[in-house]
């Protein structure tokens, strides 16, 4: 009899110890540059970066994440589900490459002017990160501008 007590006390606590429909927490979003920059092309990066508390992993889906440059939407970020780690601190890489003629409208040639004069870019994330896990889901809404130097 004791070790049945035992054994649904030792089962309770481990299922109720588990923690698993507490959204990892967006730290935000770091070392947003230009990885390479081409007269085709710019290659940005970013670092989103993710506190998991949970004792169980997930996934993570950057389908609705759109990039800006000058305010002139040029990209959406579109990738594989990420893997989301337990009890840990994590990182998803943010890529996109973006072709320098999306960047070129009439109504922006002079903004785009002053920015390659100046080499600086001003870059905006915006959208929406997913997160699932077993059933559970949640969105992170992300809206992070930074400029970053250009080198040409």
């Amino acid at each position: 009899m004791l070790k049945r007590i035992l054994f649904i006390s030792l089962f309770f606590t481990l299922v109720f110890n588990c923690t698993v429909t507490e959204q990892p927490k967006f730290v935000g979003l770091e070392n947003i540059k230009v990885v390479n920059s081409t007269v085709q092309s710019i290659t940005l990066s970013a670092d989103a970066l993710f506190i998991n508390p949970n004792d169980v992993g997930g996934t993570l889906k950057t389908d609705d994440l759109k990039v800006y440059v000058n305010d002139i939407e040029v990209a959406t970020v579109v990738s594989d589900e990420f893997n989301v780690p337990s009890k840990e601190n994590f990182k998803i890489p943010l890529i996109v490459a973006v072709a320098t003629d999306s960047i070129i409208d009439k109504k922006s040639l002079g903004g785009l002017l002053g920015s390659l004069i100046s080499q600086r870019l001003k870059v905006q994330y915006k959208g929406d990160i997913k997160y699932k896990v077993l059933g559970y889901s949640s969105t992170y809404t992300i809206d992070e501008t930074q400029e970053i130097k250009l080198k040409l």
